[in-house]
């Protein structure tokens, strides 16, 4: 899951008024509430974290500490819950990056706890907000009474405090604690996407090359057993054997051109990208400007992005002709596809941009699709770029 940072801009209340509304009626039950939350935060903190800090030098602390940080973190999940129904304070849920890891072994996730950040501003969230809650309990409650008339102006100076602070100290860790969560998703779609590629190969090989070597050994067999009876039938299943034997053949390199076909691990992406084009049943401009060539995984991702986005242009754009253009720009690899179709696509239509979308996203890569109805469509991808060391690809030109 991809967290997003808070948006203070689009969650603020309404401007106080002097008549009591539900926002002023929300802000000041948080208000009152803060003293018991606070006084029940501040003690879990100073007994569970003074505990498994004085029992640190024995076997049992290291464990006791890191299960309070983990109890911080949940008191932090309530107060960001109280916060968003009562303040209207929208703040992301951090990644469980230590809970997730107890899996791995008990000092992996006994590490991973003690050093957790979310669950140390949570201590310090708690253990802060004792002489906060007292005061604004103390003030919302004698305001109730004495000083009712101006009790919205107070309750927003009071709850923007506490606005700031749950933002401050209960938010994740910015870009550290998205790019976690990013980095989590994105390994998710690697596997997912090796597993289909997996899958699809088993099923080719069991439905095309191992159906037709099957059929040529028995083929073969009928044949064995003719040879002496009738010679000529032998002969024409010998000449039919041969025949599977071709196809079979040509399934096979099919199939391994599919997985990383050879030109590209032998001449790199313009020979590659250009033997793509001369099969797309459209007219297609291939040029490569590149005066390397980049590592073999971004390579292979480059190649196959590119053959999709012309089986598409071959299937889905009934257009005249299209180009594909790579280049290196700093540390990224840009691709660009584009054809003078009749336009029209999308990422939900069905022709496979999404999961290209996605794929590329795992390796930190970005994929933009532009196609109004009537066309041209331009697709382009971007990948990091990462040197293979000493292979080299030339400029050129293919039509």
């Amino acid at each position: 899951m991809t967290m997003n940072p808070p948006a203070p801009d689009n969650d603020r209340p309404p401007p106080a008024r002097f008549a009591l509304d539900p926002w002023t009626w929300k802000e000041i039950s948080y208000l009152l509430s803060n003293l018991p939350m606070a006084v029940a935060g501040f003690v879990y903190t100073v007994f569970m974290i003074g505990i498994g800090v004085g029992l640190s030098v024995t076997v049992v602390g290291l464990p006791l500490l890191a299960g309070g940080l983990q109890g911080a973190r949940l008191l932090g999940r309530a107060e960001r819950g109280r916060a968003r129904a009562l303040l209207g304070v929208r703040i992301d849920e951090p990644s469980a990056t230590a809970l997730g890891r107890r899996d791995r072994g008990v000092f992996p996730w006994l590490w991973s706890s003690l050093k957790d950040p979310v669950g140390w501003r949570a201590v310090l969230y708690t253990f802060m907000r004792l002489p906060w809650g007292v005061l604004t309990f103390v003030v919302s409650f004698l305001s109730l009474f004495v000083l009712w008339p101006v009790l919205p102006f107070t309750a927003r100076l009071l709850t923007n405090a506490d606005r700031a602070m749950a933002r401050g100290l209960l938010s994740p860790s910015d870009e550290l604690e998205r790019r976690i969560a990013e980095l989590e998703s994105d390994r998710g779609v690697v596997v997912d996407t090796a597993a289909a590629d997996l899958r699809r190969i088993e099923r080719d090989l069991h439905d095309g090359a191992q159906a037709r070597l099957v059929a040529l050994a028995m083929g073969l067999g009928l044949a064995k057993e003719k040879l002496t009876q009738d010679p000529e039938a032998a002969a024409r299943m010998v000449d039919e054997a041969h025949g599977e034997v071709k196809v079979a053949l040509q399934e096979l390199r099919d199939l391994a051109r599919g997985i990383h076909p050879a030109v590209l691990t032998d001449r790199g992406l313009d020979a590659a990208l250009s033997a793509i084009a001369s099969r797309c049943t459209v007219p297609v401009t291939v040029e490569v400007d590149l005066a390397s060539r980049p590592a073999q995984a971004i390579e292979g991702i480059a190649y196959f992005t590119v053959s999709e986005l012309l089986q598409n242009v071959s299937k889905h754009s009934g257009a005249g002709s299209a180009s594909v253009e790579v280049w290196r720009s700093g540390e990224r690899l840009l691709i660009q596809v584009s054809d003078d179709g009749r336009g029209g696509a999308r990422m939900d239509g069905g022709t496979g941009m999404s999961g290209l979308a996605e794929r590329l996203g795992a390796v930190d890569g970005l994929f933009v699709l532009r196609s109004p109805v009537g066309g041209p469509t331009t697709v382009a991808a971007e990948l990091p770029w990462r040197d293979r060391g000493g292979d080299g690809a030339g400029t050129a030109k293919r039509p």
